[in-house]
């Protein structure tokens, strides 16, 4: 499967998306509000304007066979739906990275009438990383590791999203000591105080995800204690404010061409973001994708299928910290973050079920 949005929707990658019906998820992308489900081999999706008024539902498509079956990118045609078009795509600019792990395809989707709709897909197949094969990797990490053959069959189609950066800064600053549906409590508080409304969908307002400059603003901190952020407070206004005064936007986003441990560096520089939230942000919003955030979690993992000898540690020391993320990379490779965040949703309470079951539905999309 190359994509399942009921694990990778609820792993703590994100904290806006919401299960609004069975197999339906409600969440942001890149400041509009999509509706996603799917089937076999598509996903189905759905925008939602400031008006209220739905655009397009279309189907974002490419045949099973194309990503798992063939080294030659092949390319289906997608399924004719209510207001929508056929997408028709070709293979272009095949290359495969310098590293073992995955092959990636270049690929063009043809003129459509609507190119509106065309910029939607493409920010579908961003966000999800549609363009990396699981496939490939799976097979590799589950020869390089015997943990991970045993939970991957049950664990097909997690993927590391390619979120906002700023969004996510302050996303994982809120995690600080908190679970997943305390921050997504915290993050849709956020969101609400300082953001703006994009859209109300089924007698829900959704809003943005607040500018730097709003939460670098006299007074933000004072609030944000007042609707129980904490001490978390201090370090997303102090933040906030160092990251305007480093060039704003375009200071954080810049960092993703630095090499890892000096964009991991300059993340650390700003209050509250520790080893772990900048692993996070590395992963998650930087393209680094062999970062290894290691909380207490992953600490478990390691020193239960890993590294027996860290049992007698009881905190997660700077040493012990690398010494657990370097493990990983000699594992896995250059995609050992997402070979991890496979393994860190495995182990979660809420995936329980996923385990027992004699017989994973298949949800393969791309």
């Amino acid at each position: 499967s190359e994509l399942r949005l009921d694990i990778t929707l609820q792993c703590g990658q994100s904290f806006r998306w919401r299960e609004i019906s069975p197999g339906q998820w409600r969440g942001i992308i890149r400041n509009r509000v999509w509706t996603l489900s799917q089937d076999d081999s598509h996903i189905m999706f759905q925008t939602h304007s400031s008006e209220n008024v739905s655009a397009r539902q279309t189907d974002l498509s490419k045949q099973v066979s194309t990503i798992q079956m063939k080294q030659k990118a092949s390319f289906g045609q997608a399924t004719k739906r209510k207001n929508t078009e056929d997408i028709k795509m070709s293979p272009t600019n095949k290359r495969i990275r310098n590293n073992q792990y995955t092959k990636i395809y270049d690929c063009e989707i043809n003129e459509l009438n609507d190119i509106g709709e065309n910029k939607l897909k493409e920010e579908l197949r961003n966000y999800f990383r549609l363009d990396i094969s699981l496939e490939s990797m799976y097979s590799l990490w589950s020869k390089a590791d015997v943990n991970f053959a045993a939970v991957s069959p049950q664990f097909h189609g997690v993927r590391i999203m390619n979120q906002d950066a700023v969004e996510n800064v302050f996303s994982f600053i809120c995690s600080s000591n908190n679970n997943i549906q305390r921050i997504s409590l915290l993050v849709e508080r956020l969101c609400k105080i300082y953001g703006s409304p994009l859209a109300a969908v089924d007698g829900i307002t959704w809003h943005s995800f607040p500018g730097v400059s709003s939460l670098a603003a006299p007074g933000v901190e004072e609030t944000l204690r007042e609707h129980g952020f904490g001490y978390r407070a201090k370090y997303i206004h102090k933040s906030a404010q160092m990251i305007m005064e480093e060039g704003g936007d375009s200071w954080l986003h810049s960092l993703r061409s630095l090499p890892y441990y000096e964009c991991h560096s300059q993340l650390m520089r700003l209050p509250g973001v520790g080893a772990k939230v900048s692993d996070c942000i590395c992963l998650m919003s930087m393209g680094h994708l062999s970062a290894i955030p290691v909380d207490t979690h992953v600490f478990q993992i390691a020193a239960r299928d890993y590294l027996p000898h860290l049992r007698t540690c009881k905190t997660v020391t700077e040493k012990v910290y690398h010494e657990i993320a370097d493990h990983f990379r000699n594992v896995f490779g250059e995609y050992a973050g997402w070979a991890h965040s496979v393994l860190f949703s495995a182990d979660l309470k809420k995936f329980e079920r996923l385990k027992t079951e004699k017989k994973t539905t298949k949800n393969v999309c791309s």
